[in-house]
């Protein structure tokens, strides 16, 4: 593949547990292909080169804990992909995988050992926290030291949609939760870092929102407005700024209809590529490839960014994660 051709897929997971991802897609009314479970590595791999990607930065699935969480398991999810880091040079970065944001300092300590022993590529962290009234967003005032941390380390976030159920069913088996809510999660959680101030408070922080932000762009104008005549301080020209100021990845969204909305909204240099493998298929993925290649078709400047030159200036260090024993301690550097 020649250089301007490369793709960087800034969204892909790791699912460690088939049998437990498998139930949880029930759950939810989705089905991850069968293909790919269980998965492996090998899997990711053979994937990546059949689409063209030179790199994948990995992450957990959106799946929101319990305060039962231990962090164990955090900790061997974290050194299992910074060993996979080592172990494929060049093809694999990661997104650290966070405790229950509730404990802000385990959260802070997984964040230090994370950036410090294992290089992450940035952090994950999904809409909410928690279960039904007792949920948070991840801009409440709880998680205030958690931002501060990340802020003060100029880090990039990777903000996935909860996969949280509405109150009413979903409409129909094929409109299941990943379909229908995730979407939104991932707005609400935008618009809520905007309107309390904290996206502008905690500006050296760089969000990646998946799948163009769900109904972000769309929902932007209405927030700014509202919100403001409902006691939000920002001026809706500011809060349409804040919500400009998001990466927007491109998995399971890239559309003539979608892509030409956020052309009016932001900048090329704000768009990223991601697939969302191995929760779809190989053919899905390329349908929404195709997307995006027939868009910027005539503009190779546009299309490099997306594809790869944009995740480049954000994650300069990609390939470089470090490879730790399973005892924690550093046992080599990726090249």
């Amino acid at each position: 593949m020649s250089p301007q051709n490369i793709r960087i897929d800034v969204h892909h997971h790791v699912f460690l547990d088939a049998e437990k991802k498998a139930k949880k897609s029930l759950e939810i009314g989705f089905r991850t292909p069968e293909e790919n479970l269980p998965w492996t590595p090998q899997k990711s791999l053979a994937a990546m080169d059949r689409l063209g990607v030179q790199t994948t930065i990995l992450s957990p699935p959106p799946v929101s804990s319990s305060a039962a969480e231990h962090r164990e398991e955090v900790r061997k999810q974290n050194i299992y992909s910074s060993q996979l880091c080592a172990t494929y040079p060049g093809r694999f970065g990661f997104f650290a995988y966070l405790p229950f944001l509730d404990d802000v300092q385990g959260t802070l300590e997984e964040i230090a050992f994370s950036f410090d022993v294992l290089g992450a590529d940035g952090v994950a962290l999904i809409s909410s926290y928690g279960n039904g009234s007792s949920a948070k967003y991840v801009a409440d005032d709880l998680y205030d030291p958690i931002w501060e941390e990340l802020d003060r380390r100029h880090a990039v976030v990777f903000l996935h949609g909860a996969q949280t159920p509405s109150s009413t069913p979903y409409p129909h088996p094929w409109l299941g939760v990943p379909i229908s809510e995730v979407p939104n999660e991932t707005y609400k959680a935008a618009a809520h870092l905007v309107v309390s101030g904290k996206k502008r408070r905690f500006h050296n922080v760089n969000i990646i929102l998946t799948h163009l932000g769900g109904s972000t762009p769309f929902l932007a104008p209405r927030v700014a407005a509202l919100s403001h005549y409902m006691g939000c301080p920002l001026t809706p020209d500011e809060i349409i700024e804040d919500f400009k100021s998001f990466y927007f990845e491109t998995a399971l969204s890239a559309h003539e209809t979608t892509l030409t909305a956020m052309a009016t909204f932001v900048p090329s240099d704000r768009l990223l590529f991601g697939t969302d493998f191995p929760a779809v298929s190989i053919k899905t993925v390329e349908w929404y490839t195709q997307n995006l290649e027939n868009h910027f078709a005539g503009r190779p400047l546009d299309l490099a960014n997306t594809m790869h030159e944009n995740a480049l200036r954000l994650f300069p260090n990609l390939g470089k994660s470090k490879d730790v024993s399973e005892s924690g301690q550093q046992i080599n550097d990726g090249p």
